[in-house]
């Protein structure tokens, strides 16, 4: 029942990760980035302590330290895929964000000590394909797309982080850390790069929705689902993110893409539910 449970509320994150990137794009464009991450992330923080007063209570050096480097994984994957968003369109955002299911198990392989067998290598060669239509531009790779690909790295080393550390920890505290330290380096590279306050309602209503909708609720479901579910079927679920960015990219934000951008998502796609039947058939 936990299981079932924890597949459909993540599937519920995916959703509104998906809508994220459509309203992000429009306010991207009056709001610098690392500015925008530092109020929505800060706004998110003191949301959780006002939910849940008795957090701080149950920080100890053991939740600084795992839930201080799974958040600066995320906190790195956020800055780059947010000026990716910046530069290419939701749609592709989406597509090389799920790339994250592919480097997942290729991780686990590296550094963990999990043999892969021929469907993922098989996967891993239809996303790179999928993902070279996606982000080549000639003979050359653009800026937003390769920005964009370095934070889906970061995010598969969040999952992995998450999914070894989670079990056994207070989820409140672990989430707190994790959105506790994004607000610390966005608003730290903001104070660098020039600080911006949100400039009108608009950008404010964004900011509202990605820090209560897609953080707060997004990361206290993630990290208790992530205690329960093995590390790649959460990221497998996760990659439902991909095809709601498009959609939500092409009938609420108006995006046309190209038959190239289309097939490359589509093979983008093709090679993450690869990855879930294969896992699901080794379950």
């Amino acid at each position: 029942m936990k299981h079932k449970l924890a597949s459909w509320l993540l599937l519920g994150v995916a959703m509104s990760w998906g809508l994220a990137f459509v309203t992000m794009k429009d306010a991207l464009g009056r709001q610098s980035v690392n500015s925008f991450l530092f109020y929505r992330f800060a706004l998110a923080a003191i949301a959780l302590i006002i939910i849940r007063p008795q957090i701080i209570k149950n920080i100890n050096k053991d939740i600084v330290k795992r839930g201080g480097i799974t958040g600066l994984f995320l906190a790195a994957g956020f800055i780059f895929q947010t000026y990716g968003l910046d530069m290419t369109g939701a749609a592709v955002t989406g597509f090389i964000t799920g790339l994250y299911v592919v480097a997942t198990p290729l991780f686990e392989q590296f550094f963990g000590g999990r043999k892969l067998g021929r469907t993922v290598w098989v996967s891993i060669g239809i996303a790179t394909t999928g993902l070279g239509l996606l982000s080549l531009k000639g003979f050359s790779v653009g800026i937003g797309e390769l920005l964009v690909l370095i934070s889906a790295l970061c995010y598969t080393g969040q999952i992995i982080a998450l999914s070894k550390w989670s079990q056994g920890r207070d989820v409140w505290a672990m989430t707190f850390m994790q959105i506790l330290v994004v607000a610390i380096v966005t608003g730290i590279a903001a104070l660098i790069e020039g600080f911006q306050t949100p400039p009108d309602s608009g950008v404010w209503g964004v900011i509202i929705f990605t820090a209560i909708v897609c953080t707060v609720t997004a990361f206290i479901i993630q990290t208790w689902s992530q205690a329960i579910l093995e590390s790649t079927k959460a990221a497998v679920i996760m990659t439902m993110e991909v095809v709601f960015s498009a959609l939500f990219a092409i009938t609420l934000g108006g995006e046309i893409l190209s038959t190239r951008t289309l097939i490359g998502g589509l093979l983008v796609v093709i090679s993450m539910y690869t990855i879930v039947f294969h896992e699901g058939a080794k379950s």
